[in-house]
């Protein structure tokens, strides 16, 4: 693979973006939360249950709790956890 130089810009929006990455990931959960809320079901709900699971795993979420919350489609369990990991 070859070696990628990048600008002093970009360099500070990489560095700037691992520094803040729970906080970004926290507040993909939260909209989450708010979209599986008002998804009446179907395949739309399908695919934003898959995206809280991955999303829960990047923010470092307790394996068990995340994995009760979607097993269980439980938006209030997954709106809890979400707000006790925004701590």
């Amino acid at each position: 693979m070859a070696k990628q130089d990048l600008s002093a810009y970009q360099q500070k929006i990489v560095k700037r973006y691992y520094e803040h990455h729970e906080g970004i990931h926290i507040t993909k959960l939260m909209e989450l939360v708010s979209e599986l809320a008002v998804a009446t079901g179907g395949k739309k709900a399908e695919g934003l249950w898959k995206r809280a699971e991955i999303a829960l795993r990047q923010a470092g979420a307790d394996e068990a709790k995340a994995r009760a919350c979607i097993d269980g489609k439980n938006v209030k369990a997954l709106a809890e956890l979400v707000g006790k990991l925004a701590r």
